[in-house]
């Protein structure tokens, strides 16, 4: 699984013109799914981002976590995180999972990410043409990749 990390002040996810989700103080994560991930990746990556202290303390430093501050989540779905672009121009997604495993991954990675923050995600929608806004705090963007623990 691939994740962005974006620290936010607000953020609104728009599917046709219905709002799907929206936060205000929190992390907007725009998840990929690989077909090679499975439970153990949604485990892993909800528990670390959830305990991620990337939000400023009384002093300004990075010590806070999104449960620290009661912040909020909102999760997209993104297949082209696991874009390839080595050939040519036109980039091959040849990695990502298919539709039926990514949702149920996606939504795996939703709830556990819930579990973690004792509340409710905010979501896009599976495989829609979305409109992110947001206001990137920081900016603060954090790209993690759980084949690739850094």
């Amino acid at each position: 699984m691939r994740a962005v990390i974006q620290r936010v002040s607000e953020a609104t996810v728009t599917v046709e013109g219905e709002q799907t989700g929206t936060i205000q103080n929190g992390l907007l994560i725009l998840l990929g799914v690989e077909e090679e991930d499975n439970q153990e990746d949604v485990e892993w990556l909800a528990n670390k981002v959830s305990k991620l202290r990337i939000f400023s303390d009384d002093e300004g430093l990075m010590n806070r976590s999104i449960e620290d501050i009661d912040g909020e989540a909102l999760v997209v779905s993104q297949f082209t995180l696991h874009a390839k672009y080595k050939k040519g121009t036109r980039p091959s997604f040849i990695k990502a999972a298919p539709p039926a495993q990514a949702e149920e991954l996606y939504q795996a990675f939703c709830t556990t990410l819930q579990t973690c923050l004792g509340k409710p995600c905010q979501k896009g929608r599976f495989g829609a043409h979305m409109d992110v806004h947001l206001v990137n705090d920081g900016p603060v963007t954090i790209w993690i990749d759980t084949k690739n623990k850094e």
